[in-house]
């Protein structure tokens, strides 16, 4: 299936590894130019170097630096000539108990997972609504949708931007230009997060960790796993010009986890 999205231009936050990289090379492979950020330069470039070998027929920039901070974000928009595809992603808040976080923990979890989402949205729908055309992807956490006790810090303020896109992505002077704008939560995928939050809970319950890992993976209808790759495939699609009608949405991908009917 031809995406229809072909020589657009996409900002791709956290794009170094995991689920960011996932989705920077999903776009990548359907011909979109792309501005990839992160914080660790190495890791960055060195994804970036693999982007321009899957596709050296587009622009790969890579953008070193914090998004969260307004130096960080002015770089990244400015790195390009437009902007008509923005993913948002930001690494989560660490868990632990409501009562041992400060306002300050709380402000830094705001800034990461909801406000620099907000920043970098609103520095690009006016445009992407001027050229009729915009595809911005949120991605957030099934535990907005699930929450999780000792991600308090995630669930506040991804359930906060969460209702933020519900409203804005219903503007008609946004959606009546063919600008979208949807949340993809993802579930457990094989990445470093994955990882960290395994270990985490392993220390926690006193288990070892394989045994901890096994525990979730086997809590998983589908039995696995999600991968970066599937994961970027999906994103891919809401960018694409067939997913226009698709917007103000919440897509979970977590193996059938989530136990509900809606």
């Amino acid at each position: 299936m031809d995406l229809q999205i072909e020589g657009k231009w996409a900002l791709v936050c956290a794009a170094s590894k995991g689920l960011g990289k996932g989705c920077a090379e999903a776009l990548v492979a359907e011909g979109v130019n792309v501005v990839v950020t992160a914080r660790g330069a190495d890791a960055l470039e060195s994804t970036a170097a693999g982007l321009r070998q899957l596709n050296p027929r587009v622009q790969v920039i890579a953008v070193a630096g914090d998004i969260t901070t307004s130096a960080g974000r002015e770089r990244a928009l400015s790195a390009a000539p437009r902007f008509d595809i923005l993913i948002n992603n930001a690494g989560g808040p660490p868990p632990g108990d409501f009562r041992d976080w400060t306002r300050d923990d709380w402000i830094a979890a705001l800034d990461a997972n909801m406000l620099t989402a907000v920043e970098l949205i609103r520095a690009t729908v006016d445009a992407m609504a001027e050229r009729g055309f915009g595809r911005i992807v949120n991605i957030t956490s099934g535990a907005v949708k699930a929450p999780i006790d000792v991600l308090g810090l995630s669930n506040g303020a991804r359930s906060g931007l969460t209702g933020f896109v519900a409203g804005l992505a219903r503007q008609k002077r946004i959606a009546e230009h063919n600008v979208t704008i949807n949340n993809l939560l993802p579930g457990l995928f094989d990445t470093d997060r994955l990882k960290q939050s395994t270990h985490a809970a392993a220390t926690a319950q006193g288990k070892a960790y394989d045994a901890v890992l096994e525990a979730k993976r086997q809590a998983i209808p589908v039995g696995r796993f999600g991968t970066a790759q599937e994961f970027g495939a999906m994103c891919a699609f809401l960018c694409s010009g067939h997913a226009g009608y698709l917007t103000g949405q919440n897509i979970l991908m977590d193996g059938g986890s989530f136990p509900g009917t809606f």
